[in-house]
Parts: C-alpha cells; structure tokens; sequence
C-alpha cells in the first residue's frame, strides 16, 4: 500500500497538470527555453553558465509530470511486489 501522503501528493500533482495554467507555464517555459538556449546573446562564461542554470530549472518543470509518473509507477510496482 502506498503512503496515504504520498498517494495524496501523486493525487494533488495530477490535479495541477491538467490545469490550463499548468499548461500555460510550460508553454511559456519551453518558449522562454529556446531563447535562453541560444549562444549568440551569451557575454561571457559567468552568462553562459547562469544560462546554464536557468535551462536545468526549466527542464525540471516541463519534465516534472514525466518523473513524478515514472516515480508513482515504481511506487506502485514496489507496492505490488511486497504484496506477492
């Protein structure tokens, strides 16, 4: 069985992906991504790597419905297993 909070988080995060702002913030995301991705405005190393920052942040979002998935499916298969 899982824990009844981490069943609850699973339960809240789904209800936030199916939201029009949740749709809406990883548009703008993955736009605003595109640009900070290109070279040609980059200044200088300190620029590149905080550039480099602020894409790992917007991977994380946009990525964060696929891994929290993948998690409760591992969650649930550990479940399963312990029961057999």
């Amino acid at each position: 069985m899982i824990d009844p909070k981490l069943e609850l988080y699973y339960r809240n995060m789904r209800e936030l992906f199916r939201t029009a702002g949740w749709k809406q913030l990883i548009e703008d995301l993955t736009a605003n991504g595109v640009i900070i991705d290109s070279v040609e405005m980059t200044r200088n190393n300190e620029d590149l790597y905080f550039r480099k920052g602020q894409l790992d942040v917007i991977a994380n979002i946009v990525n964060l419905e696929g891994q929290l998935e993948s998690a409760e499916q591992e969650q649930l298969e550990d479940t399963n297993e312990s029961i057999h």
